[in-house]
């Protein structure tokens, strides 16, 4: 709620607005002359209704009908010209800067720590990817000139009325000072609802997200009218801001409409007394109006201008949250290069927290050898995943180090660490795109004999010729068109196409059928071998072949060795395995019973 309530930093935005500007700053140029020489060729026919009053109707001089006539055609075609150059410089230059303040945007948040991502909806990311920056139009767009070409009328408008009868502008002017207070105070009860309205359309495209991303739960729990009720809310949030955010702009233009009118009414009881007196002529009466409703207009259209810039505003403001933010690179330029990478990862009284003063994980010390499988092992919650997060580098341990070949994990270049990774998941995603793609995706450059050559040693080649469209075949959105153990294949197939050195595989075989994890076991087995390799599994067969087990617990390293030592020693790694053991005895016993359902209620039980 407190970002609901946050006014917008407009040093911060500036910031960004300035930078907008300068980069637009020769199109804004040619534009912002273009707009005075619009604006300028607009004043031809307000300024010809005095020839026309005192010329042509009182001295009957009608021979100048068809000059001014002319000149105002020759005005209203320039009008025409310059609008349609300025929507071409102008525009264009808007939606240049709104692509390159989405893409600058997209490249920040894609590098933002795992732990922003982990906090914020993907939705709410989007939205400020996407609707941020479109409001950064009326700064680099026609906002800023049609700013420009108001003032400059206005300010022509008013010399031109000072010159033509100055009692009458100086009371036209003390009326426009009030609309001007008025103004400013509605403006600034408007931008805390715009930069709420960005807030509220994050939250509701966020959920939105969720809800059509997680469909087959919603319909299974038949959850749709409970979605129905999240969106509505959020809808009703959202329509409640834009109806006061409506009010308030109407409120202003109707108030504009009353000025027009009191300057009327003025001019009308004033101007005509001044005609009536003779110290006004019909010619300087009639180009009076004109000029007072030429003053007017750009009046109306600042209103209008600077609820939009202040939108824009409110937009950069966001925006620039996101960039102040540090990313997990950001030091790469200062950290020292990692060309190669055996593989050897030790851990030295490591601690972590995910809360402060919650301590996830304990002075951890181990060390894996380069091309050696360490398996992990302990129950739900024990700091299993974390451990693999800062093998990933993820996060950042709070306490010791870890190293890579004998250097500190945080004094060598991210990007270069991570290129040697490979990862194996429970839910692996896949992009909805074709297999081929998703399968190229750790290495674009890869050939497709490499690819053909890592989906068989996968075991995944022999699903994937019998589609019609073989490697072409579209996945789907997060591969949905694929069964689970499908899925797995195409995963292990993507992570040995990356030749990785080290390579977290994380309950990679859950929540399978036997027959596809037999298969993928295979695959992973492969996939292994000459690798540093961290799995946490509960197959035995994974756990048995491990070059060393670790028993985790309450964050905690309470056990270490092979399977053979950890059995011998009678602890808690023995009490794991014969409940895994006993479980998988009773599969074989009793083949008739559903394995998944088996599979599911013992891993609630025990994981190894």
């Amino acid at each position: 709620m407190s970002e609901k309530k946050k006014k917008i930093n407009y040093s911060s935005a500036w910031v960004e607005a300035k930078n907008l500007i300068w980069n637009a700053r020769w199109r804004l140029f040619i534009g912002s002359v273009l707009m005075l020489v619009s604006r300028l060729a607009g004043m031809v026919l307000p300024a010809s209704t005095k020839y026309i009053g005192d010329e042509v109707f009182v001295n009957r001089r009608y021979e100048l009908l068809k000059w001014i006539a002319l000149a105002i055609g020759i005005s209203s075609l320039i009008q025409a010209l310059t609008s349609f150059a300025l929507s071409q410089i102008l525009g264009v230059a808007a939606q240049r800067a709104i692509t390159d303040m989405r893409k600058r945007v997209q490249q920040r948040i894609e590098r933002l720590p795992i732990s922003y991502f982990d906090s914020t909806q993907s939705g709410q990311l989007i939205s400020r990817i996407m609707n941020d920056a479109e409001g950064i139009r009326n700064l680099v767009g026609t906002g800023l000139g049609q700013i420009l070409g108001s003032v400059v009328t206005a300010a022509i408008a008013v010399v031109v009325l000072f010159y033509i009868n100055w009692q009458l502008t100086a009371a036209t002017i003390v009326v426009l000072a009030a609309f001007g207070g008025v103004l400013a105070y509605a403006f600034k009860k408007l931008r805390p609802i715009f930069r709420e309205r960005n807030v509220i359309n994050a939250e509701v495209t966020g959920r939105l997200s969720e809800s059509l991303g997680g469909i087959r739960i919603v319909k299974a729990y038949t959850a749709e009218k409970r979605e129905e009720l999240s969106f509505a809310r959020g809808a009703h949030r959202l329509f409640r801001n834009i109806a006061k955010s409506l009010t308030g702009v109407s409120a202003v233009s109707a108030f504009s409409s009353l000025v027009i009118g009191a300057i009327s009414v003025v001019m009308i009881l004033i101007g005509g007394s001044a005609v009536e007196n003779g110290t006004m002529s019909l010619g300087d009466f009639l180009m009076y109006i004109s000029f007072t409703f030429l003053l007017a207009l750009p009046i109306v259209e600042l209103t209008s201008i600077g609820t939009q810039i202040t939108d824009a505003f409110a937009g950069l403001d966001r925006i620039r949250e996101v960039m102040e933010m540090d990313t997990e690179d950001e030091e790469d330029a200062n950290r020292q290069p990692l060309p190669s990478v055996q593989g050897t990862i030790s851990f030295e009284n490591v601690g972590f927290e995910y809360e402060k003063h919650v301590p996830v994980l304990k002075n951890v010390s181990f060390y894996s050898e380069a091309g050696a499988t360490t398996a992990l092992v302990g129950s739900s919650g024990s700091g299993k995943s974390t451990i693999l997060s800062l093998v990933l580098n993820f996060i950042q341990p709070n306490t010791g180090k870890i190293k890579i070949d004998g250097k500190d994990l945080q004094q060598v270049k991210l990007r270069d660490y991570r290129r040697h990774l490979g990862v194996v998941l429970q839910d692996n995603f896949l992009f909805d795109g074709t297999v081929l793609d998703n399968i190229r995706f750790s290495n674009p450059e890869a050939s497709f004999e490499e690819i053909k050559e890592v989906c068989r040693v996968a075991n995944a080649d022999e699903f994937i010729e019998k589609f019609p469209e073989s490697y072409n075949t579209i996945v789907g959105e997060r591969g949905v068109k694929l069964s689970g153990g499908q899925r797995q294949r195409i995963a292990i197939a993507r992570a040995l196409l990356a030749n990785p050195r080290i390579l977290i595989l994380d309950e990679a075989t859950s929540s399978l059928d036997s027959e596809s994890e037999a298969l993928i076991q295979e695959g992973l087995n492969r996939l292994r071998q000459g690798r540093t390799t961290f799995v946490i599994a509960h197959r035995l067969s994974t756990i048995r072949s491990a070059d060393q087990i670790l028993v985790v617990e309450a964050g905690e390293i309470r056990e270490r060795g092979t399977h053979e030592e950890l059995i011998a020693k009678n602890g808690r790694y023995k009490q794991l395995y014969d409940k895994q053991y006993s479980f998988e005895q009773n599969l074989f016993v009793n083949p008739g019973e559903d394995f998944t359902s088996k599979k599911t209620d013992a891993m609630a039980q025990t994981k190894l």
